[in-house]
């Protein structure tokens, strides 16, 4: 029947089904286009990097592609491109929630409302903790990381901070490792106390013997959380015993791969304590929690969470059942700083975001400030925030494994698996992770790793926004008072922030400051017009700024004579010749001369023309932070 209204066209279906062209099996983007061979995007590569002066000309084709590869400090090679050929086999990954769990210990991932958003508290004053423990209930956080104990809650005051929290919907995660080993023990037998008979109790006592020798250099055998452990094995099958804490490692300076090796080693110690008293195998790994560093570096990030998955698959399928692991992704605390400290906030979304897209179970974004010390309310409700956003605006949680099958990606979490499992392969050779923390065999690889970390941040090949570059000599203090942590036992892996040197010489240019009036100042002597000067003054002025020095400097000159009588007026016995290196033939050797003629103790050339004259270089790849000492022991010498 036909039922268009009056005047309407009748439009025949399946004439335009016959009319239509046929779809295609296969949907060939870009099909008008020539195919693109790799030959030719490796040419263009050439040409672009040529441009910038990082091959020569006459460089053999492909050394572009070579120029931008890089090297991890566990030695993958990074390439600038990655394809098909470079990944695994997909169907390797599995699927999520199944060996190997790379792609997830669940089936539907963190879905539908996001991974378990987690706030640490470390307030001695139980009313305090108490208020900031419900505000961050109330306010999106779904677990708490209490301290307890050494600058944290004293274990008779737990009822007190936790009274009001639901133990059955939100998640205590106790950290005693600041303390004794007693304290440890005696917080979780107080947490079960407040549990009661209650099945449903929530939570991860924390304990954690191996983590508190890498920390201390000394602790009880992995066997002394036993006790504890059967007990929860009985009673609570919600709560957790054990995290085995990468953080101690990872805050030493450890590699992405040191961290995964030390971590198993870790996990098998713990494993063989609990199944040795008799627990099997789903349970005592069920009892264990891993924690793991974020960072600002994403897609290693990313890996490191997948890595750690499938290794854990591995390693307890060697003893006889694949089984997931559950994680806690927090953010490093060695990538936070004290001078910019809002920054941080960057720092903790790119953290955030990477362990929320590498499966973490929990995740922890930093609050800004929590370098400083104890972090404030608004530090708090930004790092909160932070997740929220991440959770429920960007919809991260919503797709399963989102960096699955990125070829990049896949292709890390397999070589970064290569790397970690040999590194747990010698700790096991070494007799276990207890023997080789005690032998040093721990502290000597990561101290190799912390050294080239070091001189990465020194060099600025591993740049610091904000502390390390464009640091801003105005920028008040965000505290009066800093708050250091405990310093770690003799034995002790150290702590590491790259920021920290830098740091060090904000605070001798605030001393000076404060004594003089004035801050460390060195003079940058241009040569010729802006357009001669320019680029090399800033990147001098970009690099002393970093270590609290200020820098005056001539503007356009066209004499050695107009350099010095800019340099007589800025008071200070540091100069800095900036110019081309065309200006540099032409006069720098004369001006260098007259610089110090009139007072300069110190005179300085940015680039890499040699000079006569000249003590030194500020150019890309320098040490920084030798070249700031040098200015400052001038500036303090004629002080």
């Amino acid at each position: 029947m036909n039922t268009a209204p009056s005047g309407t066209a009748q439009v025949d279906g399946d004439a335009l089904d016959a009319q239509a062209p046929a779809e295609p099996e296969e949907l060939a983007l870009a099909a008008e286009f020539p195919a693109a061979e790799r030959q030719d995007w490796l040419a263009l590569v050439d040409q672009v990097v040529r441009k910038a002066r990082r091959i020569p000309e006459g460089a053999q084709a492909g050394a572009g592609f070579e120029a931008l590869t890089r090297r991890t400090f566990d030695g993958i090679v990074v390439r600038p491109l990655y394809t098909a050929e470079d990944a695994p086999d997909p169907e390797s990954a599995g699927v999520p929630g199944a060996a190997p769990y790379v792609r997830g210990g669940q089936a539907n991932g963190p879905a539908p409302d996001g991974w378990d958003v987690r706030q640490r508290h470390a307030d001695p004053d139980p009313a305090s903790a108490r208020a900031a423990v419900l505000a961050d209930l109330e306010n999106g956080v779904s677990s708490l990381w209490l301290a307890v104990g050494a600058g944290g809650t004293a274990v008779a005051d737990l009822g007190a901070v936790l009274e009001g929290v639901r133990l059955d919907l939100a998640p205590v995660v106790l950290d005693a490792s600041g303390d004794a080993a007693d304290t440890e023990l005696a917080a979780a037998e107080a947490f079960l106390d407040l549990g009661g008979e209650r099945a449903e109790l929530l939570g991860t006592l924390g304990l954690d013997p191996v983590g508190r020798r890498a920390r201390t250099g000394t602790g009880p055998a992995p066997d002394v959380v036993v006790p504890v452990a059967t007990r929860v094995a009985e009673r609570f099958p919600r709560v957790r015993v054990v995290v085995v804490d990468a953080l101690p490692v990872h805050g030493a300076g450890a590699s992405d791969a040191q961290e995964l090796g030390y971590s198993l080693a870790a996990g098998v110690a713990y494993l063989r304590a609990l199944t040795g008293a008799g627990l099997d195998l789903a349970t005592a790994a069920a009892l264990l929690e891993f924690r793991y560093a974020a960072t600002t570096e994403q897609f290693p990030t990313i890996a490191k969470l997948r890595t750690a998955r499938l290794l854990w698959s591995r390693v307890t399928q060697a003893c006889g059942q694949a089984l997931p692991q559950f994680q806690h992704a927090a953010a490093a605390p060695v990538m936070l700083t004290r001078r910019d400290v809002h920054g941080n906030m960057l720092r903790g979304t790119v953290a955030g975001f990477a362990a929320g897209v590498g499966g973490a179970d929990a995740v922890t974004v930093a609050p800004f400030d929590a370098a400083l010390g104890a972090p404030e309310a608004f530090s708090r409700r930004i790092a909160r925030n932070t997740q929220a956003l991440l959770v429920k605006e960007a919809h991260l949680a919503r797709v399963v494994d989102p960096a699955g099958g990125a070829w990049f990606v896949e292709s890390l979490t397999r070589e970064l698996a290569a790397a970690a499992w040999a590194f747990f392969q010698e700790i096991e050779a070494a007799g276990g992770v207890v023997a080789a923390l005690d032998a040093g065999l721990v502290a000597e690889r990561v101290a190799a790793v912390r050294e080239r970390r070091a001189e990465a941040a020194a060099r600025r090949t591993a740049p610091i926004v904000g502390v390390s570059e464009y640091a801003d000599l105005t920028e008040p203090r965000a505290r009066a008072e800093v708050v250091e942590p405990p310093e770690p036992g003799p034995g002790g892996l150290p702590r590491f922030r790259p920021a920290e040197p830098y740091e060090a010489f904000r605070d001798r240019s605030d001393a000076l400051l404060e004594k003089t009036g004035a801050r460390p100042r060195a003079f940058l002597a241009t040569l010729g017009p802006l357009s001669a000067h320019t680029a090399r003054a800033g990147f001098a002025r970009n690099l002393l700024q970093a270590g609290g020095i200020e820098t005056p400097e001539a503007g356009p000159t066209e004499s050695a004579d107009d350099v010095v009588a800019a340099f007589r007026e800025a008071g200070t016995p540091v100069a800095v010749l900036c110019a081309t290196d065309a200006l540099y033939a032409e006069r720098a050797e004369e001006t260098a001369a007259a610089l110090r003629a009139a007072g300069a103790r110190l005179v300085l050339l940015a680039g890499r023309a040699q000079v006569p004259g000249v003590d030194g270089h500020l150019a890309a790849g320098c040490d920084a932070l030798a070249v700031i000492e040098s200015v400052h022991a001038a500036q303090e010498v004629q002080a």
